[in-house]
């Protein structure tokens, strides 16, 4: 197949070497330019941009993503390892109040990948690049779609900057503000069914280097995340030395607005002891990235069983973008990236099929996590607002059938076999539902927080 893949973000790369490989004709554009800096650190000083605020903000390969990469993409796994990305065990993550820290049966999966976004995109841009079977090309917008008529219409190639390009598929890898509904009503489509869920959070990250050798090898498999109860904040390791610590508030808390000033930030973060300590150990390197403006959204291009147009889907923050506070953006860009390659190759002819399946995939192991963060979402922003905005705002009823995610964080780290559970679904390696109504992790969590109390 000719496939036209619109956006050169993580998603669409994933996208474009998994059809590549499979030997489909790959043409990606990209508005912004796809050529990667001449090194790493060069490609984290001109890393910012206001139409993709969160490549500057924390960020790690969960579980589910360093298995699909190795799986799938096995040479860029070894890239990113090669560009200073670095692995961090569960070993690495274990608490201090863990009574149990012995080794067990399936660690070897609970496995995170930490760097910085910059480091990772830079690996990703150099693997299509080199890539054979994939058209490159920087400084090209799609501006809509080439259809045949028909009900639904059948797309046929995209309009872009510089003329026309046919496909026999086009892929949508624009992000969270594409266009695709505007596109689709430009052929006489109906629009896509979008779902929305609040985050409320706002976010503003720092950059900093370790400022003494000594310590950098601690550095790299650190994360540490705090919830107060006016604010979450946290620490994660960085390759080369670097680290990026995060303040994420309210963001109807205009007590704040302020964080973007360096000394504010700073002065927010010494209020967390163990954050605190490391703000000691550290050098500024950046000034305050602010992010904010952001919905859990759920996209599906099958609307009451039927496409919205055939020869079209999406991939990533198109289909699904969730609150960054659980990293789970670029496991869920590499899953649909594999899902899509697979259908395309058992389906790719019959276009009908072809969507049905990519939209089954997308209820069987998209949709899971994205009801996962807009709940926790819900319940996390329920305790700030009852602490920021209304005491009187009504608690959460306990379930004594299931637990929550912030249960299961809290009695994790206490009890090694619901550690185990709360990596596997944090991980996505599980999903939330199966971990969640487990009758041990049930009972086990219960038998904790009795003990040392519920989560703060």
């Amino acid at each position: 197949m000719r496939v036209v893949v619109a956006g050169g973000s993580a998603a669409g790369i994933f996208t474009s070497l998994l059809l590549a490989r499979a030997g489909h004709d790959v043409v990606m554009l990209d508005r912004d330019p796809i050529e990667p800096a001449s090194t790493v650190e060069q490609a984290a000083e001109t890393a910012f941009r206001p139409a993709a605020p969160q490549i500057v903000q924390p960020h790690g390969l969960l579980p589910l993503c360093r298995e699909l990469l190795l799986t799938w993409l096995p040479d860029v796994y070894d890239d990113l390892l090669a560009a200073g990305m670095v692995e961090a065990p569960i070993s690495t993550q274990l608490p201090p109040s863990l009574p149990d820290r012995t080794a067990r049966a399936g660690d070897e999966r609970l496995v995170m990948l930490l760097g910085r976004r910059s480091t990772f995109d830079w690996a990703l841009r150099r693997a299509v690049l080199a890539e054979g079977g994939v058209s490159a090309r920087s400084g090209v917008r799609v501006t809509g779609l080439r259809a045949s008529p028909g009900r639904p219409p059948r797309v046929i190639g995209v309009e872009t900057s510089d003329g026309c390009l046919p496909a026999d598929l086009v892929v949508d890898a624009t992000g969270r503000r594409s266009r695709v509904d505007s596109w689709l009503a430009s052929i006489g489509a109906g629009p896509t069914q979008l779902r929305q869920d609040e985050c409320g959070l706002a976010y503003y990250s720092r950059h900093y280097r370790v400022a003494a050798e000594a310590d950098r090898a601690l550095t790299a498999t650190t994360r540490v995340v705090v919830q107060e109860p006016e604010f979450t904040a946290g620490i994660w390791g960085g390759d080369h030395g670097r680290m990026v610590l995060v303040v994420a508030p309210l963001a109807e808390d205009k007590r704040f607005r302020d964080l973007a000033d360096p000394d504010v930030h700073s002065a927010v973060l010494r209020t967390v002891p163990s954050l605190a300590a490391w703000l000691e150990k550290l050098e500024p390197t950046s000034g305050i990235y602010p992010m904010g403006g952001l919905a859990n959204s759920l996209r599906r291009l099958v609307v009451s069983g039927a496409p919205v147009a055939l020869g079209l889907t999406a991939v990533g923050d198109s289909v699904c973008t969730t609150n960054p506070t659980f990293g789970r953006g670029l496991s869920l860009a590499m899953l649909g990236a594999v899902d899509l390659g697979q259908v395309v190759g058992k389906h790719g002819e019959d276009l009908p099929r072809l969507a049905a399946e990519v939209d089954r995939l997308v209820t069987q192991n998209i949709e899971p996590f994205y009801d996962d963060q807009a709940t926790n979402d819900k319940v996390r922003l329920a305790e700030m607002r009852r602490v920021v905005v209304d005491p009187a705002l009504a608690a959460r009823a306990d379930d004594p059938e299931r637990v929550t995610f912030a249960e299961l964080r809290a009695a994790a780290a206490h009890d090694a076999h619901v550690l185990r559970a709360f990596w596997q679904v944090f991980g996505m390696l599980r999903k939330p539902e199966q971990i969640y109504t487990d009758p041990t992790v049930v009972s086990r969590t219960r038998q904790v927080l009795k003990t040392v109390g519920g989560p703060a």
